[in-house]
């Protein structure tokens, strides 16, 4: 009996224009693929369009809106657990991210959550907001996670060229994610 491989969405947490988040996505979907433990697909808040919740939405664009929210919904329950790419952004997690989960509670309860970021810090403070967040939602979050400094991890701030060391932390995410999502699979 084959046993079936758990569903990974790693989630692109910026939708800024000239964004880091599309080069260290790519670079945590590609190393990820290559452990083929999983199966690993990226989600790119860019391409929700979601409105701002609560924000009084006009005749004309509420199909549109309506649309937006439920594939995201549908999207995001499809999953196993999460990778949450995210930038530092005010020592926080960035607000097209935080808008975006707002939109969630069921289809994320009982799965898990790791984090890699991104900034000055490496996104550290946005990963700890993103654990009070998560918490409310009912997503256990991992203890490993992966932290890009703007300042030795991108060439000018902008070129991303991450240094060899991350892939060790990556590697430690990744099974302390998998196991997490495994055990909590057992509950819904």
């Amino acid at each position: 009996m084959a046993i079936e491989k758990l569903k990974i969405g790693i989630v692109v947490g910026s939708v800024r224009k000239g964004r880091n988040a599309e080069a260290v996505s790519k670079w945590m979907y590609n190393f990820a693929c290559k452990r083929q433990d999983a199966d690993y697909e990226l989600v790119d808040l860019i391409n929700y369009r979601l409105p701002l919740l609560g924000q009084e939405i006009h005749a004309e664009q509420q199909e549109e809106a309506n649309f937006a929210i439920r594939n995201w919904s549908q999207k995001m329950a499809t999953y196993d657990g999460y990778i949450f790419i995210t930038p530092e952004y005010n020592h926080s997690v960035g607000g097209a991210l935080k808008n975006a989960l707002d939109y969630l509670k069921p289809e994320l309860n009982n799965k898990a959550a790791s984090f890699v970021g991104y900034g000055s810090l490496g996104g550290a403070r946005a990963h700890e907001n993103m654990r009070l967040i998560l918490g409310e939602l009912q997503v256990a979050d991992v203890q490993a996670a992966v932290t890009f400094s703007l300042m030795t991890d991108f060439q000018n701030m902008t070129l991303f060229k991450p240094a060899d060391y991350h892939e060790g932390n990556a590697n430690k995410m990744l099974d302390q994610l998998l196991a997490w999502s495994g055990a909590l699979k057992t509950l819904r």
